[in-house]
């Protein structure tokens, strides 16, 4: 339905009510405006027709000469007070940059503790005295850059305020280890926190009850566009990076939230699961519900358990997909009790990684709303946002321009970046005829394994779509080549179809469900089981940790096949594509019986078939034989010996080197069971192996 006619003149008149907090209350009202009037005209003009045709002339000029007019004026006047008394009760925007004294009365709550009706409060009165207090500290500092960190987000509103109040610089960051504030520490920056960090400024001591009284005095100006806020980010390479920022910014991505979806934020109360210290958090639960005048939450939720503290009010719950992926695996949805949450009228964005549509539906039967996406990034704050029941594609914000380089990446034009070239993102994508488009992955998770251009988004797409996985990172690794590995979470049903089943038969599954997609040589080499991936307070994948488990032995897990009479001692020399194994081999192992009834030995096509059987282990590359050469068999092995079977594959031929040789009867023997020499070869060869998607079997 179009704005009515007085609501653009409305706009006309003040130019700051398009996109302000007020507006979408502002049309409601002059749209019940255009009613009345239309109303009373069409009253008016049916009593006036009445006079023209049934009364005498002198009423008739008595009315419509006077009595219609002091109606008219009388509706004039009359809206007009109701107008005033309307405006008082408008919602206003104070961002941070324009705030007074004046701009909100004392006791209005900006923060609460616990939940809202606890009734632990803070104040627009305790605002002002607090960031007073904290200007008169940092004015004693000869100090121009401040790192902040906070996890109580009301010490870091006034913290963020007060630094800003004193024109200082602000550095944020979510790391706090004590080597990594010294890598981006410049000499004379100070630290302002609440937690306990040598050689730093302590928030609550700074702040607690009974301190040195200030006098009032008004807030300093803040001067928007001659801020500076470095924010300390791991981007998406995993890597520590700066991304410089003004307050600027900030509060024009605030106010073009506020426009959009104001009035769900002033019809709840605040709380987060996610660290101010990045531009989301920032955002979205601190500087948005300041700027509107919506109470936050003093400390974020860290527990998926805490929602079932938040019954007593309506709030809007800022997370990311990690923390939902959490909660819907915890409290499965139960009809009219929403899985026990009980949440009244919820409202929740979420941001830091993509929300897979399972979840967003799970999330809306436990908690009872379907999450609203929003992609963006540091450098580029909100770009799109979507909610995945109406489809997968991303639409825009409207002040977000949307294009595509040569290389298919999405380039972003918006009042947020400086550049007016834009911002060019990592992120592949298509656009599609209506303005919106979907994402394709990254421009930098496309790696080359053997000269082979391959998608690891797109791996790892392939392996959700098995329906056994809930979780999954697929990596590039290189030692002595290049290959992929895979880290897995599996969902209930992988949990339950793997229950009783060894590794490496896991492995093969996934290896061999791949190979309906994908060539040998992008099917990833190397496995990790886990409950869940390393993810920080954003949700987003932490790689390098990821990366860090393959450098790792793997978990202990019974080496031995399925065979008695054959036990592994240890193994050996574990790559990729090679492996020494120490094996024992009794009487009771059934190759020995049969071939010789009076002299017991391993035959030779029992040795082949050992062989074939533990390099499918190790390499799966399945135990069926293409061909063999170069065979040749040196020295018997009966039962009781230990010998060392080493392996060593080479995927692209499609070979498999075996040689067995005699280990000894005990770590320190010099001999093997039948005499020979420790060290002596018993077999060597080399077994051709059938490649996945070939006919070479025999």
């Amino acid at each position: 339905m179009p704005p009515p006619m007085i609501f653009r003149f409305a706009l006309r008149w003040d130019k700051t009510l398009r996109g302000s907090l007020a507006e979408k209350r502002v049309e409601a009202y002059c749209r019940k405006v255009t009613r009345v009037w239309c109303l009373f005209f069409i009253i008016n003009g049916g009593i006036a027709a009445f006079t023209v045709f049934f009364a005498s002339d002198t009423l008739w000029s008595l009315y419509n000469g006077g009595i219609s007019y002091i109606f008219i004026g009388i509706l004039f006047g009359g809206e007009l007070m109701v107008r005033k008394g309307i405006d008082k009760t408008m919602p206003r925007a104070v961002p941070l940059s324009q705030m007074n004294g004046a701009s909100r009365p004392a006791d209005r709550i900006l923060c609460y503790d616990g939940t809202f009706t606890g009734g632990i409060y803070k104040t627009w009165g305790d605002f002002l005295a607090d960031t007073a207090r904290l200007r008169r500290f940092i004015g004693t500092q000869g100090a121009e850059k401040w790192i902040l960190h906070a996890e109580d987000c009301w010490f870091f509103l006034v913290g963020f305020a007060a630094l800003f109040q004193c024109k200082k610089e602000v550095l944020l960051t979510a790391n706090i280890q004590a080597e990594y504030l010294a890598e981006i520490r410049e000499g004379g920056t100070a630290v302002l926190t609440d937690q306990d960090l040598a050689g730093s400024f302590s928030l609550p001591a700074l702040l607690a009850p009974g301190g040195e009284p200030v006098p009032p005095e008004p807030p300093p100006a803040i001067n928007r566009d001659e801020t500076v806020i470095l924010m300390y980010t791991s981007g998406t390479t995993g890597k520590p990076k700066v991304v410089r920022q003004r307050l600027t910014e900030f509060e024009i991505d605030n106010a073009f939230i506020l426009s959009k979806w104001g009035e769900e934020f002033l019809s709840r109360k605040v709380c987060s699961t996610v660290s101010q210290h990045h531009i989301y958090g920032l955002l979205f639960s601190i500087l948005l519900p300041f700027t509107a005048g919506v109470p936050f939450r003093r400390f974020r939720l860290r527990y998926p358990e805490e929602l079932e503290t938040l019954t007593d009010d309506a709030y809007m719950i800022i997370t990311v997909p990690a923390f939902l992926k959490r909660t819907v695996e915890i409290a499965p949805g139960d009809g009219e009790k929403r899985g026990g949450l009980r949440l009244r009228s919820p409202w929740i964005f979420t941001s830091g990684g993509v929300l897979d549509p399972e979840t967003a539906r799970k999330t809306d039967e436990v908690l009872g709303f379907w999450p609203l996406e929003v992609y963006g990034s540091t450098e580029t704050s909100g770009i799109a946002f979507r909610q995945s029941r109406d489809g997968l594609a991303w639409t825009p914000f409207d002040n977000a321009h949307i294009t595509l380089n040569e290389a298919g990446c999405l380039v972003i034009r918006s009042p947020y970046i400086k550049d007016p070239a834009g911002f060019t993102t990592g992120d592949l994508a298509e656009l599609l005829p209506d303005g919106r488009f979907l994402l394709r992955g990254r421009a930098d998770s496309m790696v080359k394994i053997e000269e082979k251009r391959i998608s690891l988004p797109e791996v790892e797409s392939r392996l959700l779509q098995s329906g056994l996985v809930a979780e999954v990172s697929v990596l590039a690794m290189e030692d002595k080549r290049q290959y992929l590995a895979a880290a897995l979470v599996l969902n209930p049903a992988g949990v339950e179809k793997f229950r009783h089943t060894e590794k490496y038969l896991v492995n093969r599954y996934f290896r061999e469900y791949l190979s309906l997609f994908f060539e040998g040589v992008v099917i990833p080499r190397r496995w990790r089981y886990l409950d869940a991936l390393p993810t920080d307070s954003q949700g987003k994948k932490k790689r390098d940790e990821i990366q860090a488990l393959f450098a790792r032995p793997e978990p202990a897990e019974r080496e031995a096949l399925s065979m008695p009479g054959l036990s592994c001692l240890q193994v050996l020399d574990r790559t990729d594509t090679s492996v020494t194994l120490e094996l024992a081999l009794t009487s009771e192992l059934a190759y020995f019986d049969g071939h010789f009834p009076e002299f017991q030995l391993l035959p030779a096509v029992a040795q082949l078939e050992l062989a074939l059987r533990f390099a499918d282990r190790y390499f799966g590359t399945g135990v069926a034989l293409a061909g063999a050469g170069r065979i040749k068999f040196s020295a018997m092995i009966r039962p009781g010996s230990r010998v060392f079977l080493k392996l060593n594959h080479d995927p692209d031929k499609g070979t498999l080197n075996f040689a067995f040789s005699f280990s000894g009867e005990t770590g320190s023997s010099l001999r093997g069971t039948n005499g020979s020499p420790k060290g002596t070869v018993c077999s060597s060869g080399i077994l051709r192996i059938p490649r996945p998607g070939t006919r070479e079997f025999s």
